[in-house]
């Protein structure tokens, strides 16, 4: 007795058509004689595929809806010409195969060099290293070719042999039956893993890879400038290529420390300088860190506070172009005293006196302000 199409696919009688088609497309994968090899699958997979047949066009499920699968006969049959999502089964094709074709096989795999794989290596900098650059020393670990068969990875004196599974293509076909035709199916040779070469007698130092870990040490130039998430490439230090092919590279990010003193705003480098209130009034020449060594600095007479001084060229040397410098941008603090012996206070009292200051006798602050506003 005929089963009910929509029981075969699992799905409500008002399903829409996206639910029949995700139904349809999870169970073909499931039933599909290429991947299910029980008794009976390829039977059910035929059932799914009339079911789908069926369903997936409104016209014929309508009529289906009414008068049962007498009302559809033979539609689509012989070849499921009014198979109505060409484009889904084509999708679950793929997924089966790596490669298909009606009946026509795709280009060999590549037997000849094949370029390394690139690595990644993280470097932490110092503040001063990143702006001045210079010479580092990195330690890596990577693949290189085998010194003792040079990368074929057979025994010395003796050369890999064609494979006699695919014959030297690195490729096996296998034709597939299915309602819309006989498709080839093309995946890499088994035997000997896509490359067409059978190694009989493997190298004793790296398995027949033809490639050994090595670890090793090189020194690196930092460009001046850079800055956190600056990329270099060192080339031709990543992995080892295959036979023969060239290696791949490697490329350093470079991470920067935080400064105590200063920071980074571009090219520009900042710092605070902090400065009493009489050297603010008076003004003064005081010697100052930069990244370059102490400089000294000229602070005018009434410098207020949050005045920006600047070093013009003392800054981060534009990278690609290092005789270009930003410059070092200098905010001054005026350090305010909270407590002051009795003979500061006497005469910065006679001070506020002589400027006509109202303050309050034992007090500072509004005096002070009245200097800095004047």
């Amino acid at each position: 007795m005929a089963r009910d199409f929509y029981d075969i696919l699992g799905i409500s009688r008002n399903a829409d058509q996206d639910e029949i088609k995700r139904s349809y497309r999870r169970l073909a994968r499931k039933y599909h004689p290429d991947v299910n090899k029980d008794p009976g699958a390829e039977d059910t997979f035929k059932e799914i595929n009339r079911a789908y047949e069926v369903l997936s066009e409104p016209e014929i499920r309508a009529r289906y809806d009414r008068f049962g699968e007498a009302g559809v006969g033979a539609a689509g049959a012989g070849g499921y010409q009014d198979f109505g999502d060409m484009g889904g089964f084509a999708d679950i094709f793929e997924s089966f195969f790596s490669g298909f074709s009606g009946g026509q096989g795709q280009g060999g795999r590549r037997r000849g060099p094949t370029r390394g794989d690139d690595l990644r290596l993280d470097l932490r900098l110092d503040f001063k290293e990143a702006v001045f650059g210079g010479e580092k020393e990195i330690k890596i670990s990577h693949l290189e070719t085998c010194g003792t068969c040079t990368g074929s990875g057979a025994k010395p004196g003796t050369r890999p042999t064609t494979c006699g599974t695919c014959s030297g293509t690195g490729q096996v076909r296998r034709a597939t039956r299915t309602p819309f035709g006989s498709f080839t199916q093309v995946s890499a040779c088994p035997t000997c893993s896509g490359t067409g070469e059978v190694i009989e007698n493997r190298c004793d130092v790296c398995g027949g890879s033809g490639q050994n870990q090595e670890t090793k040490k090189l020194k690196i130039t930092v460009p001046a400038g850079v800055d956190n998430g600056t990329r270099l490439r060192v080339s031709s230090e990543g992995d080892a290529g295959l036979r023969g092919g060239p290696a791949g590279d490697l490329y350093v990010y470079l991470f920067v420390a935080e400064d105590a003193a200063f920071k980074r705003d571009g090219i520009n480098i900042l710092s605070d300088l902090k400065i009493s209130y009489l050297q603010a009034i008076l003004g003064c020449t005081l010697t100052i860190d930069t990244v370059d060594g102490p400089e000294e600095l000229e602070i005018p007479a009434g410098t207020q506070p949050g005045t920006v001084l600047t070093l013009e060229n003392r800054g981060v040397p534009k990278l690609g172009n290092p005789v270009s410098r930003g410059d070092h941008l200098i905010m001054v603090q005026v350090d305010i005293p909270t407590r002051m012996k009795p003979e500061e206070r006497e005469l910065i009292e006679k001070l506020a006196e002589i400027r006509g200051e109202k303050v309050n006798r034992g007090g500072i602050e509004g005096f002070l302000g009245g200097l800095f506003r004047g």
